[in-house]
């Protein structure tokens, strides 16, 4: 069996962006000719443009608003490279806009702001609403996702989804649910210690508070955050200190791992050692998400008594990969119309996502969906849209099942 071609990463995706010179193109639903150029243009296009004066809902009806997303990053902080700034993180949110297109058939468009003021960007995208149907905010540094968020959610009256927390959440949560299904635990009886308490590590605890687990600890580089610590908060830590390490257990990252059931890492690579694994519980649980280099290697985790193992990288079992999320999670909102997206639809997404994985066919080494599997965003698309009727953020209704149809058609997928 002939070995799998090494890619040379930097060289060839250099000439690749090269030579399209940019990933998206804008391109017409109709050929234009000779007779229907009145009507996609002057005289006839003034017809819709009064409909939707008198009715502003029109626009979701008569333009290409109902399946259009704004993909909004300020460059702050993207992928694993830091606060770049708006013209480099393009490739990002370009990238991005494929993917949403591919995996949910969803159209999505790079707005790369060049301003890293919270008002500043908030008040852009509500001045820019009306041309989408949603808005996925990308790769903006915490604290000010959080009140970027918080406040779009509040002021505008479309989905906001800030990718970096809640789809990183979304996935991790799935892959969880399966592990639990295996090793027959419940969410409520484990300990879970989360390194990193930036956007994702922040919104992940509070979404795996919310579907039912207890007894999370959050680690930064000061060592373990409890209700009353001084050194290195900020608001956002503050508020999550008083819902977390229920014990208030003080120290570094080595002595908070002693027990531990799971260890979730969303910081930096090689923090996690094989003596912190061994101080685990029984069978421990390890997503080493920092990218490019995990936290541990999964070679050296299984070594130190691993046993189940995911990663954010795309050459291990398991990658916790975003675009298992938010394809999905879009096009189901987009096609009910939800005003917003909720943690109900999130834990339906997660769900949705898990389910994909039979349980005959669960293992260690398969419990995460691959991301190249079109089957997911159909499926989550529906669990969406369903949820969304269900909490009464809808705004149309449609049967779940015509949704997973028509999300099968628009990828492709069989």
């Amino acid at each position: 069996m002939k070995a799998a071609k090494k890619i040379d990463y930097k060289k060839e995706a250099m000439a690749l962006h090269e030579k399209l010179h940019g990933k998206i193109v804008v391109k017409s639903k109709t050929p234009v000719t000779k007779d229907n150029l009145g009507l996609l243009y002057t005289p006839g296009v003034a017809e819709p443009c009064l409909a939707i004066a008198r009715k502003k809902e029109l626009s979701y009806k008569y333009t290409s608003r109902a399946n259009m997303v704004a993909v909004v990053s300020d460059g702050s902080a993207v992928l694993g490279l830091g606060n770049i700034g708006p013209e480099a993180a393009m490739p990002v949110m370009e990238g991005k806009a494929v993917l949403f297109k591919t995996f949910g058939g969803v159209d999505a468009f790079p707005l790369c702001l060049a301003t890293q003021d919270v008002d500043q960007i908030v008040n852009t995208v509500k001045y820019l609403a009306p041309s989408f149907g949603g808005i996925n905010l990308e790769d903006i540094s915490a604290p000010r996702c959080f009140a970027i968020e918080e406040r779009l959610i509040r002021e505008t009256d479309i989905p906001i989804f800030h990718d970096d927390q809640h789809g990183t959440a979304v996935v991790v949560l799935a892959g969880l649910i399966n592990v639990l299904k295996m090793d027959k635990r419940k969410p409520e009886k484990v300990k879970v210690v989360m390194n990193g308490a930036g956007a994702a590590g922040i919104a992940i605890t509070k979404f795996m508070l919310k579907y039912g687990f207890r007894n999370i600890i959050l680690c930064d580089t000061h060592g373990s955050i409890y209700d009353g610590r001084a050194e290195g908060m900020n608001p956002a830590k503050a508020e999550i200190a008083k819902i977390t390490n229920p014990e208030e257990i003080k120290g570094d990252l080595a002595q908070v791992m002693k027990g531990a059931d799971i260890f979730l890492g969303v910081s930096v690579g090689n923090v996690l050692t094989e003596t912190m694994v061994r101080s685990m519980a029984k069978n421990p649980v390890i997503f080493a998400m920092a990218n490019p280099d995990p936290e541990i290697l999964p070679s050296l985790a299984k070594k130190a008594g691993a046993k189940f193992i995911a990663t954010g990288r795309s050459d291990f079992p398991n990658q916790v990969n975003n675009v298992l999320a938010f394809p999905g999670i879009f096009r189901g909102a987009l096609d009910v119309r939800a005003d917003m997206i909720n943690d109900e639809m999130k834990i339906a997404a997660s769900l949705a996502i898990a389910d994909i994985i039979p349980a005959r066919e669960l293992s260690p080494e398969y419990f995460i969906p691959k991301a190249y599997d079109l089957r997911i965003a159909p499926k989550v698309a529906r669990a969406v849209a369903e949820e969304a009727s269900r909490t009464e953020v809808a705004r149309l209704k449609k049967s779940g099942r015509e949704i997973e149809k028509q999300a099968r058609l628009l990828i492709g997928a069989k």
